[in-house]
């Protein structure tokens, strides 16, 4: 057991970003925040913390945040997606670095800095990497702030692009500069914003519901590399192999060895339809003579990173290998090696193996055993005469391709664990259980604790340490950090354990707002249809992150609603889920938005606002809200049967047509009936008026039947009839004025 739970946390210990250098080697991703809601920040900047990627750039438009003449926005107070502040504020708690692009705005004249550029400047300023801040890398000086220019050059690379792996290593190869990721995430612009002629939303590798899409897998695989080979990519350089004994390579493969004296790597990427399998003549790093790989595998489509000759000393990949001396090496391996970690006599291991590998290393001394690959007890091979140990890599099947594998080299003479821990709960104390090999080690012993973080201890036992560890209530839901007991300045044993907020509360019939048929997520706060002549039954989802069973009170409040029960107690599970029905009711008749909201105490305390949308049984309610985070409406025609969304913009651009019944919108991302200019509108019973340069619209729902008429002729789409998930779309243009959608 102790083996098991050493290995997870030696192969997950992770290094942070530490301070720039002008010689580093940069992996960053393009996050232009304005291009996401504002309640989406936050889970996709701990996602690419938690992957590995370290640096995110983005550009900061002066036409996005000016708010009037000579005025600007950077704290959110016209817009959400202007909280400039709040973003960077968000990549300090994160310890992400940020990369700033060339600025919008220029000069007025010679030597006079423009008012944007000033007070941006004055924002900043304080932001750098000097002052503590994540401010990195800055193109370009016209801000006068103390930040490093990014590394040249810089290699881009849409994350989309079917070739983004092969890229990506062939960037590598560079050994310097920066690669900078595109296209990461689904981007959802803002009104006014967008380019002329495209559709609001532009899709990415990882959806704005949080889902990877197989694009993300290239990036995931970079990340997880660079983790630990970005600080020894300076170092290394190209040198020339030897003429491979066929003469060249198949076409389709292509290889480069780069080397160092604390590791080096043989890159070899296979662009064919089939699998490369040959043996490889390399210039052995440690002897400078040529030598030969045998048996290197690498499938269609694949690109491997293949080490050799890497130390086990702390000048390579492993900086807590105090334990190994310069001589002790990883000699090769035939799959991907992403980390090495020793802690507590064991050596861990990560790889990217999308086939079955092995690993060959040089060392001074027998391992006592036992080997775990993949969690599972595996025979390994010890040489006496040279002195060489075999692993054997099974292969993954997890789109990363990632495993680990640890083995036990010797008996420490001390040791220290961290005792079934795997999560905090933020705002909260939490217990983190220690135990030591000995009575003196623990009372020399201390816990290593991220900043911001405190915690008393208790003695259990001669052996055991109790700590009560409290997380600040700022700290981010899903990001990682490392606890680690340390006894005379030497580190001991780690835990990289995951944040989270005591509870979440999920109502199961929110609304989504939808982009084509796939893309789609929960406008924040929560909105939820309720008949307000009958009342309506929610489910709702209660979430309990602590591990222990747990209870919490439940308070719902909502002027001109009244609540069934009004407030509840409900207990669940460690690290479980339940759910309980909720009826709410309203005092008259009237349609549209209602806010009210949850008040969670026990546990955990918290106030969720949420909306009710008053939809009477049998009519159509015409809403409007900020379903995009975008800080401007959009306006909503909504029945039983079906939703109709439609934007001020693009001459009142139709959105979103979804049949309620499957959740299935059968309008492209692009949406529909796109004009130009911005239309004023006006909700009048069951319809909405639109009104623009010289023309008017109105848009009527009854049911599933949209009606939509207009004085000029109506702009021209692309609808067709379809028919998914057993619900049908028509179309009838029924003159150049007039036409009719339903879903049914």
């Amino acid at each position: 057991m102790r083996l098991t739970v050493a290995l997870a946390l030696c192969a997950a210990a992770a290094a942070g970003p530490g301070n720039p250098q002008a010689s580093d080697f940069v992996q960053a991703v393009e996050f232009p925040y304005y291009l996401y809601p504002r309640t989406l920040w936050e889970r996709e900047l701990v996602w690419l913390k938690n992957i590995g990627v370290r640096t995110v750039e983005f550009s900061i438009p002066a036409s996005w945040h000016a708010s009037g003449p000579g005025e600007y926005d950077f704290t959110g107070r016209t817009n959400p997606r202007r909280d400039l502040a709040g973003f960077i504020k968000l990549q300090r708690r994160l310890g992400l670095r940020a990369w700033i692009k060339p600025l919008e705005a220029g000069r007025r004249g010679e030597g006079a800095v423009d008012s944007f550029t000033k007070q941006l400047a004055s924002l900043l300023a304080t932001q750098t990497a000097s002052h503590g801040g994540p401010i990195a890398w800055l193109e370009g000086g016209s801000l006068g702030i103390d930040a490093l220019a990014p590394p040249a050059p810089v290699q881009v690379i849409s994350a989309v692009d079917p070739a983004a792996l092969w890229r990506s290593r062939e960037a590598l190869r560079s050994a310097s500069g920066a690669l900078l990721w595109t296209n990461v995430e689904d981007q959802l612009y803002p009104v006014g914003l967008e380019p002329a002629g495209s559709a609001p939303l532009i899709d990415g590798a990882v959806g704005l519901g949080g889902d990877e899409r197989p694009a993300a897998a290239a990036l995931r695989r970079s990340a997880a590399l660079l983790r630990s080979w970005a600080d020894l990519l300076p170092a290394m350089d190209l040198v020339a192999m030897p003429k491979p004994a066929t003469g060249k390579l198949p076409d389709a493969v292509t290889a480069a060895e780069l080397s160092s004296p604390a590791a080096s790597a043989l890159e070899i990427t296979n662009r064919g339809a089939t699998p490369f399998h040959d043996d490889l003549r390399i210039l052995d790093p440690g002897t400078k003579r040529p030598g030969v790989l045998t048996g290197i595998t690498v499938p269609a489509g694949e690109s491997l990173w293949l080490p050799l000759d890497v130390s086990l000393a702390p000048n390579g990949l492993c900086r807590e290998c105090s334990n190994f001396s310069p001589a002790e090496r990883l000699l090769y391996a035939t799959v991907e090696l992403l980390s090495i970690d020793y802690e507590n006599g064991i050596l861990a291991m990560e790889f990217a193996a999308p086939v079955e590998g092995e690993a060959i290393l040089q060392l001074e001394r027998e391992p006592l055993g036992p080997y775990l690959a993949a969690g599972m007890p595996t025979k390994f091979e010890w040489d006496d005469k040279t002195l060489r140990l075999r692993l054997t890599i099974p292969a993954s099947k997890t789109p990363d391709h990632r495993v680990r594998v640890g083995i036990a080299i010797e008996e420490p003479e001390t040791s220290a664990f961290f005792n079934e821990v795997h999560r905090l709960i933020i705002g909260q104390r939490n217990t983190v259980r220690t135990s030591y090999s000995s009575a003196d080690l623990a009372a020399r012993s201390r816990l290593r604790l991220p900043e911001g973080f405190t915690s008393s201890a208790e003695v259990k036992s001669p052996n055991e340490i109790e700590y009560q560890v409290t997380v600040p209530a700022e700290a981010v839901h899903g990001d990682r950090i490392l606890l680690a007991i340390e006894a005379d300045g030497m580190p001991l044993g780690r835990a990289r354990l995951q944040l989270f907020r005591p509870v979440l509360i999920r109502m199961m019939e929110a609304i989504h707002a939808h982009f084509g048929a796939h893309a789609e997520f929960a406008p924040d706060p929560a909105i939820v249809p309720v008949d307000p002549r009958s009342g309506t039954n929610l489910e709702v989802s209660i979430r309990n992150n602590w591990p222990s069973i747990e209870t919490f009170s439940l308070d719902f409040s909502g002027e001109g609603l009244d609540f069934y029960p009004k407030k509840t107690e409900i207990s669940v599970g460690a690290m479980d889920e339940r759910r309980f029905n909720l009826r709410v009711f309203a005092n008259d008749t009237n349609g549209g938005l209602r806010d009210w909201q949850i008040h969670v105490a026990g546990a955990g305390e918290t106030t969720l606002p949420m909306r009710a949308l008053m939809l009477p049984r049998g009519r159509t309610t015409a809403w409007s809200a900020d379903l995009y985070g975008d800080g401007e409406r959009e306006w909503v025609l909504e029945s039983s049967e079906a939703r109709a969304v439609f934007s001020a913009a693009d001459g009142g651009r139709w959105l979103e047509f979804t049949a309620k019944e499957t959740n299935r919108n059968f309008l492209p991302a692009s949406g529909a009936l796109a004009g130009s200019g911005t239309a004023i509108v006006r909700a009048s019973g069951d319809a909405l008026e639109f009104e623009g340069n010289g023309w008017k619209r109105t848009a009527r729902l009854a049911g599933g039947v949209l009606t939509i008429e207009q004085t000029t002729p109506l702009p021209a789409d692309a609808l067709k009839a379809d028919k998914q998930d057993g619900v049908t779309f028509t179309v009838e243009r029924e003159s150049a004025t007039r036409a009719r959608y339903a879903v049914k």
